[in-house]
């Protein structure tokens, strides 16, 4: 998401930043956030980079932990003979994240969400279920999912009604009999109504979840809106794939993340069918209802790029995705493969002052599509969506590292002066303006230019530090060993002092945790 327009050289014009912090500082900031769950749930609540060409392939470390697959079948039939687990407990209801200890939710892994919506377009309400098909990490006597504001109708666990009861934004189910270590199960939850929009202090100047455009309704999640239209495990450390299927009344059109499988036509309506197979954490889960112009096209590999335009955009704000093609190649080659199954864009019908980098199909808005702003949300599907943070004060790994690559790229279009000569003004704006640590001390210091600046710094001073074929290994070291999952600030620096050495860790250490602002390397 972005925030406040800054010119940054090379760029041709405006490159946005999250934060009205950042306006005097110089350099390409695009950013993704949202606002925090409610009360009771959210407590708070060119040339090329020179890099050699032996170091552009997969590095010898590798990911030791796979990620889990959901199982080819996921609906579990129903209990058949009670289960006695006289050990069997309540599931936790909350992760424990430092700024966010009710978001998420203990005891069980959430492998698939379906969703299943009727969208009345006219009075702005939803209507369905969500199916979620997990595996219990523990005996479970009762477990919650995160779920704010409409009304529930009815729960099931493996096709048996469950008890259930609400508190805030907390959904707490108990089955008729207690679920075993490892067992798989299915919970169905149906509920209809209004969404309410949440606010976030992590984010103070929007509002997330499903909300309304003019003729058609989005959401964003970023970190804790997803829980307002579905049931959810809501926190990046569980992953899950999805499948949506949204009815809505004709002429409008439901988009979503993943690739269109289905569109079945009904009497003045139609469903759309969205798959999206690869591990999301909810924060990125994104739905668009509207009326869209859709544009194709083939990325490297063979990748499908799909691009939905609000009716009447214009073509000056479609050509601003007209580099996706190239940008992709080039993360490509940097760091990895594009790591998901399609790519593109969803634009909303007004102008806003944020974009979001929402997995596979990042949203923008008319006017907020600056060539800089659209690098950051791409870059982001590498590090953010594949390579998700393990807690929300572990951000700057997304932002720092987004504001780091768009860099990265403005060298590659501008020449090999252009980042020591970029990096060198957001030095001098950081020590002018005594910019603090990338970790936050608080939820609302999430999203500021610590995050976004100083953490892109961080990663320059470990550059100078490492060189490039060094620093470069360790990115794409740290990338592969923690696709599709998360990982924490100290996973990083434990990739960087294991690649690079005690010197590579203190620079870190320093960036990351002295309120002062180092001297450069």
């Amino acid at each position: 998401m972005n925030e406040i327009w800054t010119n940054q050289p090379g760029f041709g014009g405006h490159v946005s930043t999250k934060y009205v912090l950042l306006i005097l500082i110089a350099l390409v900031l695009a950013s993704c956030s949202p606002k925090e769950g409610q009360a009771t749930s959210v407590q708070q609540v060119g040339t090329a980079v020179a890099i050699p060409a032996e170091t552009t392939s997969e590095p010898t470390i590798m990911a030791t932990e796979p990620v889990h697959e959901v199982p080819d079948t996921q609906v579990t039939e129903a209990v058949d003979e009670v289960v006695e687990l006289p050990n069997a407990s309540a599931g936790a209801i909350g992760v424990g994240d430092p700024f966010y200890p009710e978001l998420g939710n203990g005891g069980y892994d959430a492998l698939h969400y379906t969703i299943d919506l009727d969208v009345e377009v006219e009075n702005g309400s939803i209507e369905g279920s969500t199916i979620v098909d997990a595996i219990a990490t523990q005996d479970l006597s009762s477990f919650n999912l995160d779920f704010y504001g409409l009304e529930v109708t009815d729960v099931s666990v493996n096709d048996v009604a469950a008890d259930w009861d609400r508190s805030g934004a907390e959904l707490t189910i108990i089955p008729t009999a207690p679920i075993r270590t490892n067992d798989p199960f299915k919970i169905v939850v149906e509920y209809n109504g209004i969404p309410e929009v949440i606010e976030d202090p992590g984010v103070p100047f929007l509002s997330l979840g499903w909300q309304s455009q003019s003729g058609g309704f989005f959401a964003m999640g970023e970190p804790s809106g997803s829980m307002n239209w579905y049931p959810v495990n809501n926190h990046p450390t569980d992953k899950a794939s999805y499948t949506f299927k949204f009815t809505v009344p004709e002429p409008f059109m439901a988009v979503a993340n993943g690739q269109l499988v289905d569109t079945i036509q009904g009497e003045n309506e139609a469903t759309y069918v969205w798959q999206a197979n690869d591990p999301m954490a909810s924060y990125l889960v994104t739905a668009h209802i509207g009326r869209y112009e859709i544009e194709n096209e083939e990325g490297p590999e063979g990748l499908p790029i799909r691009n939905y335009f609000y009716e009447g955009t214009t073509e000056l704000v479609k050509s601003d995705f007209d580099g996706t093609v190239e940008m992709i190649a080039f993360m490509n080659e940097l760091i990895a493969p594009y790591p998901f199954e399609a790519y593109g864009v969803v634009l909303l019908d007004h102008p806003t002052t944020w974009a979001l980098e929402t997995q596979t199909l990042s949203t923008f808005s008319p006017g907020f599509t600056s060539e800089g702003v659209v690098f950051h949300e791409l870059m982001h599907q590498w590090f953010g969506n594949s390579v998700s943070p393990a807690t929300w004060q572990d951000i700057w790994l997304n932002e720092g590292f987004a504001t780091y690559f768009t860099q990265l790229w403005g060298e590659h279009i501008n020449g090999p002066d252009w980042l020591e000569i970029s990096m060198d003004q957001m030095y001098d704006a950081l020590v002018a303006r005594e910019i603090p640590q990338p970790i936050p001390e608080s939820v609302e210091f999430m999203f500021s230019s610590a995050s976004y600046s100083r953490g892109a710094w961080t990663l320059h001073a470990l550059r100078q530090v490492a060189g490039d074929e060094t620093f470069f290994n360790i990115l794409r070291t740290y990338y592969y060993r923690y696709q599709n999952g998360t990982a924490s600030t100290q996973d990083f620096i434990d990739v960087a002092a294991e690649l690079a050495g005690s010197e590579a860790e203190e620079v870190l250490m320093a960036w990351l945790y002295q309120p002062e602002i180092p001297s450069k390397p």
